[in-house]
């Protein structure tokens, strides 16, 4: 599948970057703390004072190098890390003041090399030799196969697109990270000396093919798609996949992609957020996201669940959709409210009552499931890897699966709670290390 880079007005991305005074009056309201909590709280371990004391000096390329040297997406957690739960709620100043803004000051430094010269990031002291074949060219794969070029090896990437990048590039709405933010990070790692093999699926005969032919292998293929409602009319046309629909915004002409007035979105996630505001940028003019429990229970952030409001986004709370109707497209979708049992408390977890006689329908021209994502398990079914509870099994320290050489790296662990980008490129680096441990040993 071909990508477009678009210009279109509806996707502009919205918060808009720090200019180069702003960064650094941000930059000196810094601590530079030793033993900094912001760097503890960040997955990949960024060396945030230092780069923040880089730009405070505006040395925008060392500030840029210090961030890639721990997370070489680091242009794209600038936009979507959750840093309100990470670096930026573990930061001192809120003592005294807020916090300061990392992730702005982080984009700065990276919006800064992206349009002039990317640092060159040194190998590693101590290096290996070989070859390691990575399955999956996301964020996983991709901080994997980074981590791994800086230690010696020779590394083969491989995907089903015909464009790397994996969610970065498919499913993350552009008002968000516009594409060339991912495009030019794929192109970071590609200069480390890594060799994108695109537009191919990895089956049972191709793995054991690149087992024979590599040292080690890293399975990094991510979550599915997301699951069925289970209910009447959800396969009339006007239903879609939330990713799916994403996936759209960045690969067809934004004119093609009509979802009429009045959008229904199931789910009340961060990826249900963005495909609500992303229905909002397309022209509908009603949208509103149901949810079968309460605010307190949904799993988006807080900040995008404002975010949804002030795009004009509806919540309607305490709302089961049972059915889909309409003859040759959606045309209402009929829905019946919920609680909890009495004497209960609202969470994920707590069992729902349906209300008697709380039926009604909503008329709408298209449905949007967003209700989390499914395991990718089918090529761990065909390699043979143990798995338990419908997740492969992994060391909890290197995450070597059940086969020899073969690891798993991301969000296809299947751990539960809210996936991130910088988890999962802290997930490549962690099994980068333990390869080149183990290799090293075996060499030894």
């Amino acid at each position: 599948m071909s990508i477009e880079l678009t210009n279109d007005s509806q996707l502009t991305e919205v918060v808009p970057p720090l200019t180069r005074r702003e960064a650094v009056e941000e930059a000196l309201r810094c601590y530079y703390c030793y033993d900094a909590p912001c760097t503890k709280a960040c997955p990949t371990g960024i060396d945030i004072p230092m780069f923040i004391r880089h730009i405070a000096t505006d040395d925008l390329v060392g500030s840029a190098r210090t961030i890639l040297h721990s997370n070489i997406l680091g242009a794209t957690c600038a936009r979507i890390c959750p840093t309100e739960a990470l670096c930026e709620g573990s930061c001192v100043r809120v003592k005294d003041s807020h916090a300061v803004s990392i992730g702005r000051l982080q984009r700065v430094a990276m919006d800064y090399v992206m349009a002039h010269e990317v640092p060159t990031l040194p190998r590693f002291t101590d290096l290996g030799s070989g070859r390691v074949a990575v399955i999956g060219a996301g964020p996983a794969g991709l901080g994997a196969a980074a981590t791994l070029a800086r230690l010696g090896y020779a590394v083969d990437v491989y995907d089903r697109h015909d464009v790397a990048g994996g969610l970065d590039t498919y499913g993350i709405v552009s008002y968000r990270e516009p594409l060339n933010v991912s495009l030019f990070e794929v192109d970071v790692v590609r200069k480390l000396g890594v060799t994108f093999h695109l537009g191919e699926v990895i089956d049972a005969a191709r793995f054991r093919q690149l087992r024979e032919q590599a040292d080690a292998v890293v399975v990094a293929v991510g979550l599915g798609r997301v699951p069925k409602l289970e209910i009447p009319g959800e396969d009339l046309p006007g239903v879609y996949d939330a990713l799916d629909l994403i996936e759209q915004t960045k690969t067809r002409p934004l004119a093609e992609i009509n979802l009429g007035r009045r959008v229904a979105v199931i789910g009340a996630g961060n990826t249900a957020v963005d495909a609500a505001t992303c229905a909002r940028r397309l022209g509908a003019e009603e949208v509103s996201i149901l949810y079968r429990r309460d605010e307190s229970a949904m799993s988006a952030y807080s900040y995008e669940y404002e975010f949804a409001k002030q795009d004009g986004v509806a919540y309607r709370w305490w709302t089961l959709p049972v059915e889909i109707l309409g003859s040759s497209h959606v045309e209402a979708i009929r829905c019946v409210r919920t609680r909890v049992a009495e004497g209960d408390v609202s969470s994920r977890q707590s069992p729902l009552i349906r209300v008697s006689g709380s039926e009604f329908l909503m008329p709408v021209t298209s449905v949007i499931r967003a209700i989390g994502q499914e395991k990718e398990i089918s090529l761990w079914q065909a390699i043979g890897a143990e798995m338990h509870d419908g997740r492969v099994v992994v060391d909890d320290v290197t995450y070597a699966t059940s086969i020899p050489g073969v690891y798993a790296a991301g969000d296809c662990l299947g751990r539960p709670g809210e996936a991130t980008v910088v988890q999962a490129v802290e997930d490549g680096k962690r099994v980068a290390h333990a390869i080149h441990q183990a290799l090293a040993r075996q060499a030894s």
